[in-house]
């Protein structure tokens, strides 16, 4: 199951057609049994136990989707955000920090 928090919606819902579909795609892979791995997801235990970033990309920039796997089978779309830096800038961090808090409270 894909839960999608209300204050992530509206960050997907900004994000290009494009991008959507393929966060859609990817989203669903776990649901169907598939894995997500290097270079189209990776760990950030920074943020907290089964946490992962989502790497898409199109012509107009890089994006990135936080989604936590908190219950077996429940994937939390925690926050989605264009990058644009090299790193991930701490903000975004905290959101995502923040919003699995509140996931697991």
């Amino acid at each position: 199951m894909i839960v999608v928090l209300p204050s992530s919606r509206r960050e997907v819902e900004g994000l290009p057609d494009d991008i959507r579909g393929d966060l859609a795609d990817a989203l669903a892979r776990p649901d169907a049994g598939l894995s997500l791995a290097m270079p189209f997801s990776r760990p950030i235990p920074s943020i907290g136990r089964g946490v992962h970033e989502l790497r898409l990309k199109d012509l107009s920039g890089q994006y990135r989707a936080i989604y936590a796997l908190v219950l077996q089978g429940t994937l939390h779309v925690l926050h989605a955000f264009k990058k644009t830096t090299r790193a991930t800038p701490q903000r975004n961090i905290a959101v995502a920090q923040r919003r699995l808090q509140e996931v697991i409270a």
